[in-house]
């Protein structure tokens, strides 16, 4: 009777002991699970969209041809101007002094050619009666001779002296609307410095400066759709007529023209503009945001191998989307990349692959 407690006590020990061996057997390993995607690539073009402005196919900076102060300025900026109208006035006293000098000279001349003409007349009556001798008769011809060749010069002086006292008034070589002013009234220019900008009439231009990079190929030769920033139903076609063939050091971008058709109406010089186009298409491989995550600082994603073992795998964004991102470059068509459940991974942890519910399953389920 004495031994009973302890054979009790000891049995009972090892039940417990076989019972907890037991649990730890019937445990399972926990893998995380994880939904992917198998991936294949598609050819994929980036569409760009680019804001732009109409200006004018031929764009004229207007200057005067003489020095001088301006007195008077007739049009503003946005001024529709016609052919030959005067734009703005210099001070004319200085060239007017000049073509009255160049008048008063004229005149000058005209009297001695007056003067040489009568003396040359009676030096040819005399010399045949003997009155006169030949070297007096060769010496009044040549008088006669320079002075009018004189009076010759005296008239382009004064031609030249009216020609420049025309140049203190500026003119519009052709219709069109004043786009910029650069001069006021008062100040002093010099010859050649623009004062006005003109925006000739005729043919339109829709300008856009673009990132070299987005040009790796010469656009297409196909038309184009141009549409009203404010309003995208008003639209006109075009095709690219020039690309500059120099980057601006200030922009890193590029001027693309596109020669317009007839602009319809709400459009017209200065209206802000956009135009969208496709890039040359490459092979790319579409997935969701969710998909993505990092290496240190580069873009990554979660691969499952064929051992079922997660693998990190840097790869190239070629586009941020809505929603999704297209991968350029670092994974080929047939792997299996995590999509959602990649939080926790890490490298060569095993997962276990979960079948996602379709839609009729997944609307049933849902309250």
């Amino acid at each position: 009777m004495g031994g009973h407690p302890s054979t009790v006590i000891f049995a009972l020990g090892l039940l417990a002991l076989l019972s907890g061996c037991g649990q730890e057997k019937a445990e399972p390993k926990q893998h995380a699970r994880v939904f992917v995607q198998t991936v294949q690539p598609t050819d994929y073009a980036v569409a760009v969209t680019l804001t732009g402005d109409i200006q004018a196919r031929v764009q004229t900076d207007l200057s005067f041809r003489v020095g001088g102060k301006i007195i008077q300025r007739m049009v503003d900026v946005g001024d529709h101007v016609s052919a030959k109208q005067v734009l703005a006035k210099l001070d004319p006293k200085d060239l007017q002094s000049s073509v009255d000098s160049a008048q008063a000279q004229v005149v000058a001349e005209q009297a001695r050619v007056k003067q040489t003409a009568a003396a040359f007349v009676r030096q040819e009556k005399l010399l045949p009666k003997g009155y006169t001798s030949r070297s007096e008769y060769d010496t009044a011809q040549a008088a006669l001779r320079s002075s009018q060749s004189a009076l010759a010069a005296a008239q382009a002086q004064l031609a030249n002296a009216r020609e420049q006292l025309g140049y203190t008034a500026l003119f519009a070589e052709a219709p069109g609307v004043i786009t910029a002013r650069q001069a006021e009234v008062g100040q002093v220019v010099q010859a050649t410095v623009p004062i006005f900008s003109l925006a000739r009439e005729g043919e339109r231009d829709a300008v856009f400066d673009v990132y070299e990079s987005l040009l790796v190929e010469p656009p297409a030769d196909a038309p184009i759709t141009v549409s009203l920033l404010d309003n995208p139903n008003i639209k006109v076609q075009g095709h690219v007529r020039e690309v500059t063939p120099a980057v601006a050091a200030n922009t890193g971008t590029v001027q693309v023209k596109i020669a317009l058709e007839a602009l319809p109406a709400g459009m017209h010089l200065g209206s802000v503009v956009s135009a969208t186009a496709n890039g040359p298409a490459k092979p790319s491989i579409e997935l969701p945001w969710s998909a993505l995550t990092k290496d240190l600082s580069a873009p990554a994603v979660w691969l499952v191998d064929g051992d079922g073992l997660a693998q990190l795998r840097k790869v190239s964004v070629a586009r941020y989307l809505t929603g999704k991102v297209i991968i350029s470059d670092g994974l080929q068509g047939g792997e299996k990349v995590v999509v959602a459940g990649g939080q926790l991974l890490h490298p060569s942890m095993r997962v276990e692959i979960a079948q996602p519910p379709d839609s009729a399953q997944a609307q049933g389920v849902q309250p």
